[in-house]
């Protein structure tokens, strides 16, 4: 559709204006705001497949370059807790975290006597999913997010993932398993695969809803430049036409919403039925009835909740402030740092507070809801006076569910427009994460780019 044409290209656009990296001078993070609510987040840049489409940070695995490893980001970690911050929550990110399982429950155990750790949120891949793993895990992480893209055989052999970790039937039955043994088990699902029918992906969502997991992820297939080549060889060239079209499908199949009409009194579908999910954010859906749902849910996107974030360990980027920080994308680097008393910063940009407007304005619609109050408090200006571009925008499209004097909410057609939004922005942090990368030097650039 035209908006989302118009969307996309603005926000790329916008993104390629202001992420864009200048050199680091400091080698500690700024300290924490008294008062302010972190996250912190950890990378794990291993994983033992590379997969085509991510454009994250990450190397074949090794043991001897993965134990030195995590033995610096326990050390970062505490480097963070001399600079005075604290947290509640961590989200552990890859890469695959649990590709050495006690290395990582050493770190979580670390984080957990260092700060007020309430929760803790980790990714993982299929063929984790074992009693072995599953009962260290229990009790050390609440929600655990499975890498699962598609159930779907021959997409799974198009990605290289079905000989790694299993059919789609083995996967939904290690899911089934695995979920009593966390608050939250979220199945990371991707739509718009080239090779995607739409019989495919109502498989998908059917195989979603059989596996028992409390919430799932639909994320957009992205074509960023450092992934679209490799893409382009294994699972083709991606199609953003029919993109909508897809969502519409997940979006009514997981909660009964139909395409282009407003849901009320929390119900939907033709005959006023809700659905087994509801949205936790415009691609997070949870499950109704269980944990995942409602004001305790655990939000797969973590930048919803925290909106200032920093991140240890190798490709790790930062949000503190006015300025966002990016990690060395070098193990070798990183460790050196690490070993040195330095954080392994290597690259900076500083948004303008309009920057700092857009990014909470996409981030709060992102997550369903904008506070208006919260806004203009924060920034010292009403959303309409800052950003009057974006508002006019949104609301010619239709986007608006509930705009008044406390908040703005979205209509359908608003959450897909979000979609887009937040599809381009990580692209557009995906280019950023090319320029950190395209410093690899030796070995490392050769296991990366070959």
């Amino acid at each position: 559709m035209l908006s989302e044409r118009m969307l996309s290209a603005v926000v790329r656009e916008c993104t390629k204006s202001y992420l864009n990296l200048k050199p680091v001078t400091e080698d500690r993070m700024p300290a924490p705001v008294p008062g302010q609510r972190y996250m912190l987040y950890m990378h794990v840049p291993f994983c033992e497949r590379l997969c085509p489409y991510c454009s994250f940070n990450r190397f074949p695995f090794a043991e001897d370059r993965a134990r030195p490893y995590f033995a610096n980001m326990r050390r970062e970690m505490l480097m963070l807790k001399d600079l005075g911050y604290d947290f509640d929550s961590i989200y552990i990110g890859g890469g695959t975290p649990t590709i050495l399982l006690d290395e990582l429950c050493d770190t979580i155990d670390l984080a957990r006597e260092t700060f007020s750790i309430k929760e803790v949120s980790s990714e993982t891949n299929p063929n984790h999913l074992i009693p072995s793993y599953l009962d260290k895990l229990q009790g050390r992480v609440q929600r655990l997010s499975v890498g699962v893209q598609s159930f779907d055989d021959d997409l799974l052999k198009q990605m290289d993932r079905y000989d790694k970790y299993g059919s789609g039937q083995e996967i939904l039955e290690r899911i089934q398993d695995a979920s009593p043994y966390f608050t939250s088990m979220n199945a990371d699902m991707i739509f718009n695969f080239p090779a995607q029918t739409e019989d495919v992906l109502i498989r998908d969502i059917e195989r979603v809803i059989e596996s028992g997991a409390s919430q799932t992820t639909f994320y957009p297939l992205m074509a960023s430049p450092s992934v679209e080549k490799s893409l382009a060889r294994t699972v083709g060239k991606v199609d953003y036409v029919r993109e909508q079209r897809f969502y519409e499908i997940i979006c009514e199949l997981l909660t009964g919403e139909l395409p282009g009409v407003e849901v009320a009194g929390g119900k939907a579908g033709a005959q006023g039925e809700r659905g087994l999910f509801e949205h936790g954010s415009a691609w997070t859906f949870n499950r109704r009835g269980t944990g995942a749902a409602g004001e305790e849910g655990m939000i797969d996107e973590y930048v919803v909740d925290y909106e200032e974030y920093p991140a240890i360990g190798s490709g790790g980027i930062t949000y503190l402030g006015k300025s966002l920080y990016v990690n060395t994308f070098s193990v070798r680097d990183y460790n050196a740092a690490i070993e040195g008393g330095r954080m392994s910063m290597t690259g900076k940009a500083t948004f303008s507070k309009r920057n700092r407007m857009r990014y909470r304005f996409m981030m709060q619609l992102f997550g369903l809801r904008l506070d208006k109050r919260q806004f203009k408090r924060d920034f010292g200006c009403s959303v309409e006076a800052g950003l009057p571009v974006e508002m006019a925008f949104m609301a010619a499209s239709g986007a608006f569910a509930v705009n008044n004097d406390e908040e703005l909410t979205l209509t359908p057609k608003g959450r897909y427009l979000m979609v887009v939004m937040m599809r381009q922005f990580f692209i557009g942090v995906n280019n950023l994460r090319d320029q950190a990368r395209a410093a690899l030097t030796g070995e490392e650039r050769e296991l990366i780019f070959g």
